[in-house]
């Protein structure tokens, strides 16, 4: 390769770069704010989805802090709540996962053991995106 030929492609790529979002590392983010019960996610740092969540219910706990998917079950049942479904799954922090719900009607309710549940089609949405973008691409964020 010539080395003109070489400098336009690095200087290309250069401006590829410093157009990127600054949270390009992750090119999904989720943002679950438990207080309002929502679900924000973000695409290459656009913002994409907003949706309404169900995370833990009085006496349980949705852990907050930041963390990565680190399994995808797209058909998986609770192996402590009677079997409940829990389609599209990711985990993200031990048994706890994002997933779709049967009990839609409770979304934007904390309702749930500890997970965040979400609509069937928006779980299967972000399960997508994921598989898509890869676990490793993938920041989820849990704030109060």
């Amino acid at each position: 390769m010539h080395r003109r030929t070489f400098m336009g492609l690095l200087a290309a790529f250069a401006v590829e770069l410093a157009g990127t979002p600054a949270d390009a590392g992750s090119a999904v983010s989720v943002r679950i704010d438990l207080s309002q019960q929502r679900m924000r996610v973000d695409v290459r740092g656009r913002p994409t989805y907003t949706w309404a969540v169900s995370t833990a219910r009085p006496g349980y706990r949705t852990p907050t802090g930041t963390f990565h998917p680190i399994r995808l079950e797209r058909v998986w049942y609770s192996s402590i709540y009677d079997s409940a479904p829990m389609p599209y799954s990711i985990f993200f922090h031990g048994g706890y996962a994002i997933h779709g719900t049967t009990e839609i009607r409770n979304l934007g309710r904390p309702v749930s053991h500890g997970c965040v549940r979400l609509h069937p089609a928006n779980a299967r949405t972000l399960f997508e995106l994921v598989r898509t973008y890869g676990m490793g691409n993938t920041l989820i964020t849990i704030v109060r």
